[in-house]
């Protein structure tokens, strides 16, 4: 099946929710891409780090799970992960960059 995959627009309007449906973020990037551009309030877990760190998603899983990376394909494979282990999660379509490009172009890009 599929990874559902999200723009940034939908992201950007289901952060504007109740607090209590607004969607975990979680980062999927390696450290240093996180120090260049971040989303407020994401979870970073990097990519390689995920399979020992399931716990933390887990918690915030009662949210909805979208994960970022660069331009999409990390998260991607990070979401069907998630999925396959009844994690629900979706993927940032175009990530991080699309982001700037789309919702606050004065996030730097790289």
């Amino acid at each position: 099946m599929p990874v559902r995959e999200v723009s940034p627009r939908e992201l950007s309007r289901a952060m504007e929710g109740p607090e209590s449906e607004r969607p975990v973020i979680l980062d999927v990037r390696n450290p240093d891409e996180v120090l260049i551009a971040s989303i407020r309030g994401s979870l970073h877990v990097p990519l390689n780090e995920l399979p020992a760190r399931l716990d933390e998603v887990r918690e915030l899983a009662d949210r909805p799970v979208v994960v970022l990376c660069h331009h999409g394909v990390r998260s991607y494979h990070a979401a069907a992960f998630l999925d396959s282990l009844g994690i629900p999660a979706a993927s940032l379509r175009g990530g991080i960059e699309a982001w700037a490009a789309d919702v606050d172009p004065r996030m730097p890009r790289y």
